[in-house]
């Protein structure tokens, strides 16, 4: 497994790649990098496909650009359409989770000529709102959704700095099956929920290590963002309006290439109420979606928590197309 950096006519990118063979692109989440597809890219190489697992745009290895306004989906997608580019790979299958699968998603609509299968993790394609997401998100006196806590520059980046690795461990631990069930009223933590005004998002989060995360992994993530910072990561979200703006150009394009979903049965995104419901009117958007899969007991961070039945349904997918 080899670990590099490329400029590439966007940015200078950082990236794991192995093997020989079809490419498979593979996108994390946040707080992540490409080292949440460790698994994955070993499994995929084996197997007979080039796995390619890059640092996003503000994560890792690869650039951080300063302004906001540089990480809309629009660069995002860019900057993987380059690096194909500069590797010399003319078409992929493109696996996203968490934000990598809504850059996936927006990379089949927008590229189905270098993306001839697509593969969602926790995050499924959904119709774009009438009205900017922002202005729809939950806010009271006492609290306000995360995704509302992270819009202001530098206040959730003096929260998440002041100590990264209990940072890490707080939200991998929430976010994931480990945490708890998840079911209505059952007090299952959550960081991707409702923020305390006075507390913050890590306050009410228990400080715990997941099961299927080794000290070393964690020590792979805390170098990286002890680097970083979290700021890259938290201008995606600083880009919601901007991106349901820009995205008024494909408003009605479905997903026309062969795609996959897998989410965990205990990921935060399933609990939001409606949401299986648009899990299961997803063919309507995506008329080509082979298999839409739950996977027990699993959390937020299906390629960690159950890389076995990742990898494997991954390479089933590729296989077929």
């Amino acid at each position: 497994m080899q670990a590099r950096t490329i400029q590439t006519r966007t940015i200078r990118m950082g990236f794991i790649e192995h093997g020989n063979g079809p490419a498979v692109l593979l996108c994390h989440g946040f707080p992540e990098t490409s080292h949440a597809w460790r698994h994955q890219v070993a499994a995929l190489a084996e197997a007979g496909f080039r796995a390619i697992a890059p640092d996003l745009r503000g994560y890792g290895l690869t650039e951080c650009p300063s302004s906001v306004d540089e990480y809309s989906l629009f660069h995002i997608v860019g900057d993987l359409i380059a690096l194909l580019d500069a590797l010399d790979v003319p078409v992929a299958i493109l696996v996203g989770n968490d934000w990598g699968a809504t850059v996936a998603w927006q990379a089949a609509q927008m590229r189905p000529d270098r993306f001839h299968g697509v593969v969602a993790l926790s995050v499924p394609m959904m119709g774009q709102p009438p009205v900017p997401p922002t202005r729809i998100f939950p806010q009271t006196d006492e609290a306000e959704l995360y995704t509302l806590y992270f819009q202001e520059p530098g206040v959730a980046e003096a929260e998440l700095e002041r100590d990264v690795g209990q940072t890490l461990r707080k939200i991998l631990f929430a976010a994931s099956g480990d945490a708890g069930p998840r079911q209505p009223g059952d007090q299952t933590p959550n960081p991707f929920g409702m923020v305390s005004r006075r507390h913050g998002l890590l306050g009410a989060l228990p400080d715990s290590m997941p099961r299927w995360l080794t000290a070393a992994d964690l020590n792979a993530y805390i170098s990286a963002f002890a680097t970083t910072g979290f700021r890259g990561g938290l201008n995606y979200y600083r880009n919601l309006d901007r991106n349901w703006q820009l995205q008024a150009a494909f408003a009605g394009v479905k997903v026309g290439i062969p795609a996959l979903f897998m989410t965990g049965e205990r990921d935060t995104g399933l609990a939001i109420p409606g949401m299986r419901a648009i899990v299961d009117a997803m063919p309507q958007l995506v008329p080509q979606l082979k298999e839409n899969i739950i996977v027990p007991g699993s959390g937020h961070w299906l390629p960690q928590e159950r890389a076995d039945i990742v990898s494997e349904a991954l390479i089933r997918f590729a296989r077929q197309i």
